[in-house]
């Protein structure tokens, strides 16, 4: 038996086995499985490893997405995790190849992926507060948020999960440095039902812009000094 002779049950079973890549090879080869491909029913989780993923045409985005993951374990994230006003003209080089890349995808999943319940970031160094509230307002049935060494995200997500997270059950924070541990009580505070995780978070070192950075140096010598 051909596999073209299996019917759509079968095929969309065959296709979940397959990595995204597997899929769209096979989908390549006739107009029937190219439309096993296109059913968004094949497409109820999807894992990224690294930016470059994300622009591909190996997957689909649509309203059956239930659990997302992007997680970029590389030395180039320690790159992105410099501050901006710290990065010298060959690190601005390297964010600049992908720092919308995460964004954009995520503008994407709020537009197509309502339905979405799991979200994990890890690695994400150009994600900031902006998107990830438009993603909890965009995605009501949002349950797990994790994010992990996501550097721009500050209080400002927090809040918004405050505001706009009411279906969220698990809350992830962990080595994002510019989290506090006044937002953290805030959640608590506010969301007591949210089982909230903060591994690091409060107890990094947060960004500075230079003047900043230059008034605590010389607060310091003062006290020093005295």
């Amino acid at each position: 038996m051909h596999i073209t002779q299996l019917n759509r049950e079968c095929l969309l079973h065959l296709f979940s086995f397959l990595d995204k890549n597997s899929r769209k090879s096979l989908a390549q080869t006739c107009q029937k499985l190219l439309e096993v491909f296109q059913d968004p029913f094949l497409w109820p989780v999807l894992n990224f490893y690294s930016p470059v993923e994300l622009k591909k045409d190996n997957f689909l985005l649509g309203p059956t997405l239930r659990y997302l993951s992007i997680c970029w374990h590389s030395s180039r994230v320690k790159v992105c995790n410099i501050e901006d006003w710290m990065k010298n003209t060959f690190q601005k080089d390297i964010c600049r190849k992908h720092e919308n890349t995460v964004n954009d995808f995520l503008i994407q999943v709020c537009n197509r992926c309502p339905n979405l319940l799991s979200l994990t970031l890890s690695g994400c160094g150009h994600v900031t507060d902006d998107y990830l509230l438009l993603l909890l307002k965009s995605c009501p049935n949002l349950k797990i948020l994790k994010l992990e060494n996501c550097v721009r995200i500050t209080d400002q997500t927090l809040e918004a999960v405050i505001l706009y997270g009411g279906s969220l059950q698990t809350l992830h924070v962990d080595f994002c440095r510019n989290i506090t541990q006044a937002g953290l009580k805030t959640v608590q505070e506010k969301c007591p039902s949210i089982m909230l995780k903060a591994e690091r978070s409060a107890d990094m070192i947060p960004d500075n812009k230079p003047r900043e950075k230059l008034m605590l140096e010389r607060a310091m010598r003062k006290l020093v000094l005295h």
